[in-house]
């Protein structure tokens, strides 16, 4: 065969059977297509539509061609939008893609839908009419629901998850500061995550002699494990000051309670801060013991602010025979003693950026100097506000004599 012979017809067909061949299959492929096809007029009057939609419909092509408009098969909210939005995009595009309608069947079902159209241009490039394909979204709108219904179940399973760590975490603290005479108290704890339970606690609590046990301290992770452990860590805690109230063996108690679990998986342990309050004139005397805790801050009448140096304790539950630091701090009438967990001073300034830090803390204490209990806990709490991330959470407690301010 030369370059120059048209190739012959595999079928074996004689090649003018070609012509018809193709016209009958194409028409075939329009009517019988897996997806519905409608041509229209520019005023939307239906001037072909094949057999598929027909189907779908349950319509006769004689009840539609030259009968009815595109926009009559639309619902109502369809038919909206097909006035406000897809008319004027055709009219301005000259096609759509993807839009999602429902179309209303002879009986008054509703066919969910997607729709494609384009507008068909003369020779002259002026308009001639609107060629649109339906694609049938049933099962698609059927799987979009389904996601929407779980997502709704989610969202339910998350609240409910969300109001049982919120109750145990109000369980595992005080519901409102006892108030020894002559002093005012304040406590705040921020949750880092709704979703999880903290490890932070703190207590204030009466003994015998007119003397007051106190506590704040941050149990290593989170979760139910954890909300184990800070129970356990609070009523050993109150438990041993009540035999011996003496600082340092409250928390050597604490620690063999611990360290009983160390060489289990649920093991945790904790940093902790302790102290009794003793009445001492017109103010108190209070003895601090720590265990691995960040020093509580000293907000005196005069306006002086120092940290009560109790750095160099062990982690409680760590070893058997933790190194404890030990520290007597004299509270004068106006003096505030605050107490907070490490989530305070190492929360970010801005998300993945430097951490707050115990000397941006300490200025900002100087500023707030002198302050009652209230309005030092409240100040702490404005900070968080305004701090760009808390990757932890936060307890601030705090214990102030009555005095001129109060």
């Amino acid at each position: 065969m030369s370059m120059s012979e048209p190739p012959k017809p595999r079928s074996g067909l004689p090649g003018a059977a070609f012509p018809a061949l193709l016209e009958d299959d194409i028409e075939e492929l329009y009517d019988d297509a897996p997806s519905g096809n409608l041509s229209t007029l520019l005023d939307g009057t239906i001037a072909k539509v094949n057999a598929t939609l027909l189907t779908w419909l349950g319509y006769t092509r004689e009840e539609l061609v030259g009968r009815r408009r595109f926009v009559d098969l639309l619902t109502v909210g369809g038919q909206l939008y097909h006035e406000t939005h897809l008319a004027p995009l055709l009219r301005m595009q000259g096609e759509v893609s993807g839009i999602a309608l429902d179309l209303r069947a002879a009986d008054g079902s509703r066919l969910p839908v997607l729709i494609s159209a384009v507008v068909k241009t003369g020779s002259d490039g002026q308009p001639m009419l609107i060629r649109t394909t339906v694609f049938d979204a049933r099962e698609r709108r059927a799987y979009e629901q389904e996601l929407l219904r779980a997502r709704r179940d989610a969202e339910r399973e998350r609240e409910h998850l969300r109001r049982l760590v919120s109750d145990l975490q109000r369980s595992l603290l005080p519901a409102a500061l006892p108030v020894p005479p002559g002093m005012a108290t304040a406590g705040y704890y921020h949750m880092a995550s709704p979703d999880e339970v903290g490890g932070d606690f703190y207590d204030l609590f009466p003994l015998a002699g007119g003397r007051w046990g106190f506590f704040l301290g941050d149990v290593c992770g989170k979760g139910v494990d954890a909300a184990a452990v800070t129970a356990a860590a609070r009523y050993t805690l109150r438990a041993a000051a009540v035999y011996d109230p003496d600082p340092a063996a409250v928390l050597q108690n604490l620690n063999s309670v611990l360290f009983q679990e160390y060489r289990s998986r649920s093991h945790r342990h904790c940093t902790v801060t302790f102290g009794v309050l003793v009445p001492d004139g017109p103010g108190y005397t209070a003895t601090i013991a720590s265990g691995g805790h960040p020093p509580p801050l000293l907000i005196g009448a005069d306006g002086a602010v120092a940290y009560q140096d109790t750095i160099g304790g062990t982690l409680i539950g760590i070893v058997a025979e933790p190194r404890l630091v030990t520290r007597t701090v004299p509270l004068a009438p106006g003096d505030t003693l605050l107490l907070y967990s490490d989530g305070l001073t190492e929360a970010r300034l801005t998300p993945g950026g430097p951490r707050y830090g115990s000397e941006a803390l300490l200025e900002f204490a100087r500023g707030l100097a002198p302050a009652t209990a209230a309005a030092a806990v409240d100040a702490c709490a404005g900070l968080l506000g305004g701090l760009g991330a808390i990757d932890d959470d936060v307890a601030v407690m705090a214990l102030g004599v009555l005095g001129p301010l109060s």
